[in-house]
């Protein structure tokens, strides 16, 4: 079985290794977590049991087959041009699939793969220039100083805000968000943000996702992207997130069908307002329906910190946003809840503001 060879030319932490048996043995003394996972990859089982993000749902254990997680890896050393020998930084919890697939990559494509401990600023004591990482908006943003010594850094688990977009248009890496999910193993959609030749190219394709290898896209009755791609997943998947279907291959994320904000017949996407706010506001913030008898659902704007006057001036002058983008109320709250993968979790932070 595929999951079995151990490509000859990778390394961890700069070491090779003549069979997955040493490999183990070396990572159990400072790499716990990491030599949990490669035992159930060299397992005699062809599937790997992996936590959801539980970002859109209650987490849950689902079982993905190796074969399929190998497909993926193939999936984006192809589209990133990342074959054997590729430097690769992992900065991310090896717990949930986006750090298990950067090890798969690794031991698929014949890496040399180094890994520290996850945190916020996970290049500030690297001295190494890497040829491939993979991080969350929060830890672009603290290394925006450092990310010279990366030249291609997929960016995932979040919403980039506009603010860090612009940011990233000064950068000689080349940066790429990603779409995916736990299910999907990883991403199958990637848009570029960066490194355009043209401006006019910039504005007319820096919101399109394109799809990898071997992956189709469609709409059902909502509006919903659909997923067909047999390589990673046995059946199609039907998501909750409406798009602008360009074509099979294309399309532009507007926002989740389960977080449309119905506000006196008018369906606001909260993505969509979020991006716009983000321009004014630096901290952590969403949008949120907030009921009303009136409105069904009255739009509120949620915080993180103290009462700030200053963002509040800043939303009233936001030409941007459109009349009934603008919120009824705005509302700060200490502390956000979030996921175990550190994303906000929108409805029990309302809920706590709303029994507090």
């Amino acid at each position: 079985m595929p999951q079995k060879q151990l490509n000859k030319t990778f390394k961890l932490q700069g070491k090779s290794f003549s069979s997955p048996e040493e490999l183990i043995i070396y990572s159990e003394g400072f790499l716990p977590d990491i030599s949990s996972f490669l035992k159930d990859w060299f397992d005699k089982n062809d599937f790997v049991v992996v936590k959801t993000s539980g970002s859109t749902g209650k987490p849950k254990e689902i079982h993905l087959k190796k074969e399929q997680m190998v497909n993926s890896a193939k999936a984006t050393g192809t589209y990133f041009n990342l074959f054997e020998n590729t430097s690769a930084l992992l900065c991310m919890s090896s717990e949930f699939i986006a750090g298990k697939m950067m090890i798969v990559r690794a031991l698929v494509l014949g890496w040399n793969l180094t890994i520290v401990e996850p945190s916020s600023n996970p290049l500030n004591n690297i001295e190494t220039t890497f040829d491939f990482c993979a991080m969350v908006p929060l830890q672009v943003q603290n290394s925006l100083n450092y990310l010279d010594k990366v030249k291609k850094l997929i960016i995932g688990g979040g919403t980039i805000s506009a603010e860090l977009n612009h940011r990233l248009q000064d950068l000689n890496t080349e940066c790429f968000a990603t779409y995916g999910m736990t299910e999907t193993i990883t991403h199958i959609a990637v848009k570029k943000l960066n490194n355009f030749p043209s401006d006019i190219i910039r504005k007319t394709k820096q919101s399109h996702y394109f799809v990898l290898p071997n992956v189709k896209i469609s709409q059902d009755s909502r509006n919903c992207l659909i997923i067909t791609a047999p390589n990673v997943s046995d059946n199609d998947i039907i998501t909750n997130d409406i798009i602008n279907l360009k074509n099979e291959m294309e399309f532009e994320w507007l926002g989740r069908y389960d977080n449309i904000i119905n506000s006196g017949g008018i369906k606001l996407f909260p993505e969509q307002i979020e991006e716009k706010l983000s321009t004014v506001i630096e901290g952590r913030f969403f949008v949120y329906g907030k009921p009303d008898k009136d409105l069904g659902d009255k739009l509120v704007l949620i915080v993180e910190g103290e009462e700030d006057e200053i963002i509040i001036k800043k939303i009233s002058k936001l030409n941007s946003l459109l009349k009934y983008e603008i919120p009824k109320e705005i509302i700060f709250i200490n502390d956000f809840i979030e996921t175990e993968t550190k994303k906000i979790d929108r409805n029990k932070t309302f809920l706590k503001f709303t029994a507090s």
